[in-house]
């Protein structure tokens, strides 16, 4: 048997354990490639270059640069600020998709994937949906809006140099802006409103992230005074905050709708959020010291025989010297309705204790607490985000304007964050996802034996001899759709390097326009949204997002036949 064929076997029996998720994904890679070497068609050498891939390295790099921003606050501010708290979810999930969208335009699809991936669980958390509803439009967005410009995705440069080499001239900067942006509004206007509503309701492997309720005290200010507590209702709801009991000078008052406030009075409240959010949400005064961004919140259970056993809340603060204080309690307080200041310590209660990391970790071994769980991670200081997005601009920079590969510039940039402290050290190979970089390393060669067999040119010239005589619109179909095929078994700058003068021949011998050949190609190599091996950013959802195989083709399949079907219609009117 020749090897085109023995390549296309063992690619298609990688497909099918793939898709039956009977086996570990980065172990089906990882069998297809000793099965390309007991066969000959991927050479001892060959066989684990994929491990030093640029592509590899660049995914590994950008995971920890990703998670360097994430921590620094970045992505909760730009959730807070672009996308509305209090908005409908397809409004938010909207927003979402826009924002992540023209982050993939102008710079790695990957990074905008990871710096947006913490606002889309927000989002679903917040519309009490699972990841599930968000990650993977998420994903979809950053491919779709990679197609929009030169540098969106490393397939439209090669594209551009393929048609240096067989016309003259690469491509401009916003050449497949017209074509891209049309197939992108029209992707993301179905992935929000249509989408999500076809992937299963099904809990991801990650362990559920909805934040504990807690109650805690807020204050009414002297502005308020003289209103009725109903006014205040509709904004502490919309703060997801709910009144337990009302207190004045100490003594509970009747909480009624009618009850006039005055400024002091203390509202005994139960959130899933932070008393800083719950105050600013609804305008009321907190308690609570204010935020400092080094500190970490810790839910703890009082064991018995514990020291603060009849304590005050107040005596965990004398007794840390003000380095920790009590900043909420658990469900035995709303149950009491009592002012905090006067609730004695039980065996068995939840508290919520904020201070230094350090502070924290010595005071749970002395007292004779269980920590639960850590809320409220710190977030870096400013001028810390700033070093850490000025890492990342600069490697940006560096790859926008050549001065040197995206694989230096993001494995740099993870390098200079972690030697500089600006990641915490467990974090740096904790940020990685190892099965995908198995996976991916193993499928490169796997990838590579397909077109150096000339088992892919064999598929595409084929293609080039059965368009004659089709309308533009067929051809131009046709071209997206094979590559987006190809695209599934091979990564897009490999479909791209086949399909790319493929597109340009057929396109001679049809008597149509190179370039109309050439972006039909350019949105089928970036439209893989089948499978999760086809484009990395598909794979770095599927564990968060609890998904199968099969769920892909689930969302994807009516997306891909839009995509096609909007490029063919484009690319024939402006081309015709």
């Amino acid at each position: 048997m020749n090897p085109a064929a023995l390549s296309a076997i063992v690619l298609g029996i990688a497909l099918l354990l793939f898709v039956s998720e009977r086996v570990r994904h980065d172990l089906v890679a990882l069998l297809a490639l000793f099965a390309c070497l007991v066969l000959g068609i991927v050479t001892p050498e060959q066989a684990f270059v994929g491990f030093a891939d640029p592509a590899v390295l660049t995914v590994a790099g950008i995971l920890i640069v990703g998670r360097a921003i994430e921590l620094s606050g970045v992505a909760a501010a730009i959730a807070r600020t672009v996308i509305p708290h209090h908005a409908s979810f397809t409004v938010r999930l909207s927003l979402l998709l826009i924002v992540a969208a023209l982050l993939s335009a102008f710079m790695n699809n990957i990074a905008a994937l990871v710096i947006t991936m913490p606002i889309a669980a927000d989002v679903a958390r917040g519309a009490k949906k699972p990841p599930a509803a968000t990650l993977m439009p998420l994903a979809f967005a950053t491919i779709l809006g990679g197609m929009t410009t030169l540098i969106g995705t490393p397939a439209n440069l090669i594209l551009s140099s393929v048609r240096t080499s067989e016309l003259g001239k690469p491509f401009g900067f916003f050449t497949m802006a017209p074509v891209g942006v049309a197939v992108t509004v029209v992707g993301l206007g179905y992935l929000a409103v249509m989408g999500w509503r076809l992937l299963p309701v099904r809990r991801s492997g990650v362990r559920e992230t909805r934040p504990p309720w807690r109650v805690f005290e807020l204050r009414a200010p002297e502005a308020i005074a003289g209103h009725q507590l109903a006014q205040l209702l509709p904004v502490l709801r919309n703060a997801s905050t709910r009144v337990l009991a009302l207190f004045r000078g100490g003594v509970e008052i009747a909480a009624n709708a009618t009850t006039q406030l005055k400024g002091g009075d203390r509202m005994l409240v139960l959130s899933r959020v932070n008393q800083w959010i719950a105050a600013e949400r609804s305008g009321l005064d907190h308690s609570a010291p204010d935020r400092d961004d080094t500190e970490v919140t810790a839910r703890v259970v009082v064991a018995h025989g514990s020291y603060l056993i009849g304590q005050g809340h107040e005596d965990i603060r004398l007794r840390t010297e003000g380095r920790l204080r009590v900043v909420a309690v658990g469900p035995r307080a709303a149950r009491e309705k009592q002012p905090l200041s006067s609730m004695t310590i039980h065996a068995g209660d939840q508290l919520f204790l904020r201070g230094p990391a350090d502070a924290l970790r010595r005071f749970i071994a002395q007292a004779r607490v269980l920590e639960i769980d850590r809320l409220d991670p710190p977030s870096v200081t400013r001028s810390t985000a700033a070093l850490i997005l000025g890492v990342f601009g600069l490697a940006i920079v560096l790859v926008v304007t050549g001065w040197t590969t995206p694989a230096v510039a993001f494995v740099g940039a993870a390098v200079v964050i972690a030697t500089f402290k600006l990641i915490p050290a467990e974090e740096t190979y904790r940020s990685i996802d190892w099965s995908v970089i198995v996976l991916l390393a193993a499928m490169i060669p796997v990838g590579q034996s397909f077109e150096q067999t000339g088992a892919a040119s064999e598929v595409a010239a084929f293609l080039g001899q059965s368009l004659a005589g089709m309308p533009l619109f067929v051809t131009l179909a046709a071209l997206c759709g094979t590559t987006l095929l190809l695209s599934i078994f091979l990564n897009n700058v490999a479909t791209a390097v086949i399909m790319g003068p493929l597109a340009v021949e057929a396109a001679r011998l049809l008597g149509i326009d190179p370039d109309a050949a050439l972006l039909a190609v350019l949105i089928g190599a970036s439209s893989d949204f089948l499978t999760p091996i086809g484009h990395q950013n598909n794979l770095l959802v599927m564990g968060p997002g609890g998904y199968r195989f099969t769920d892909y083709i689930r969302m994807g399949g009516l997306l891909v036949v839009l995509v096609i079907g909007t490029a063919a219609g484009v690319l024939t009117l402006a081309y015709s």
